[in-house]
């Protein structure tokens, strides 16, 4: 039972920054041009720079949800989990914010290796938000916006 456990922790953990089935993450954001982080492609709502801010907020409040014991939820939908601004404030803020994500998913990866119990209800949450549904949301939904940061890059014409 414990291989089975070590295995399943794993492929949770692989998940987080999955690149066998699509783009991760890493590369999604590798190598944007400067002066095509705040723009909006024609038929796209968002820039890659309020992709990039959205993925962070969000992890970073679905971590915070999991490790925090005095988590409480008063971010508002949809304003405090975008940018308002398409253009990042500058370079620092746009590469802070990829070295946050990551720190983060490595955060929610060391989670999914350590915590007793994926099942267990995390203590500030309803009765069905488990450790499991939170990382598994946080993969989820970092795949659908990496691959809206991809199809906007490529209809910025900066996808390689």
């Amino acid at each position: 039972m414990r291989e089975s456990t070590d295995a399943f922790r794993d492929h949770l953990v692989r998940l987080l920054d999955w690149e066998e089935a699509h783009v991760g993450f890493d590369k999604a954001v590798d190598g944007i041009p400067h002066d095509k982080r705040g723009a909006r492609a024609e038929g796209f709502e968002h820039s890659p720079w309020q992709l990039l801010e959205h993925l962070r907020i969000a992890q970073e409040d679905i971590l915070d949800f999991c490790v925090n014991a005095n988590y409480e939820h008063r971010m508002k939908w949809p304003d405090d989990y975008w940018p308002g601004n398409p253009a990042p404030p500058s370079d620092k803020a746009w590469t802070d914010s990829i070295a946050s994500y990551v720190r983060s998913r490595e955060d929610l990866k060391r989670l999914a290796r350590e915590v007793k119990d994926l099942t267990a209800k995390v203590p500030t949450g309803k009765a069905t938000h488990t450790y499991l549904r939170a990382i598994l949301l946080a993969a989820d939904h970092a795949a659908y916006h990496v691959g809206q940061i991809v199809a906007v890059r490529r209809a910025l014409g900066v996808w390689k």
